[in-house]
């Protein structure tokens, strides 16, 4: 009993992948949000998450916006059809992008049919083994990473806004309230590779490029 119990507390499926990704993507925008100074400290409360005090989001709106965009980025995992989320900082004045950060989302070949994270028969009858804990602290060492960015990366000078860009697979239906986008990237930028995470159904890759004077 008592490795089948255990094993059942390390199995991953597709939903329970799909949840601990797109938390970590609400995470991971607020808590760049936050470090960037997008909006002010004063907008942010700070919680408990992975072992670390995150500062999160108290503006209604914003809060609103990212719950829209990440339960639309939510049914797109659980299809395997979700290929890169991308937050663009760029100035309110002059629209240059000053930063790009990019997560790359990839499917196990295992899981994969047909390039998706579904079964051959459409179904969402799969399973990875990991412990929960040991996906938590992967997460956990992305997120000082994405704190500790702010030692490296140039000052934003200037008010900047942020936008949210998802790249999917082709044939994906896209909502009415969703616009095609440029992918704003930033010439001759530097990059600074951070550190993945895995579920082994979904592996996310982490990166932020940003412009240099």
């Amino acid at each position: 009993m008592g490795s089948t119990s255990q094993s059942a507390k390390n199995t991953i499926t597709l939903k329970g992948s799909t949840e601990i990704v797109t938390e970590f993507f609400g995470y991971s925008i607020n808590s760049i949000l936050y470090q960037r100074g997008i909006y002010p400290p004063e907008d942010f409360t700070s919680v408990s998450k992975y072992n670390l005090r995150m500062m999160v989001s108290k503006d209604e709106g914003l809060k609103k916006y990212l719950s829209n965009v990440l339960t639309q980025v939510s049914e797109w995992l659980a299809s395997g059809s979700v290929q890169q989320l991308v937050i663009v900082i760029a100035s309110v004045d002059t629209k240059q992008v000053l930063e790009r950060w990019v997560f790359d989302v990839h499917c196990t070949s295992s899981t994969a049919a047909g390039g998706g994270c579904n079964t051959a028969d459409g179904s969402a009858a799969i399973t990875a083994e990991k412990p929960l804990k040991e996906i938590q602290a992967e997460i956990a060492a992305i997120i000082r990473q994405i704190t500790s960015c702010v030692t490296f990366l140039p000052l934003l000078a200037e008010p900047c806004a942020f936008d949210l860009l998802v790249y999917t697979a082709s044939q994906v239906a896209v909502p009415a309230a969703w616009e095609e986008s440029e992918p704003r990237y930033i010439t001759n930028a530097n990059e600074v590779r951070l550190r993945s995470f895995t579920t082994k159904i979904h592996k996310v890759d982490t990166m932020v490029a940003y412009k240099t004077d």
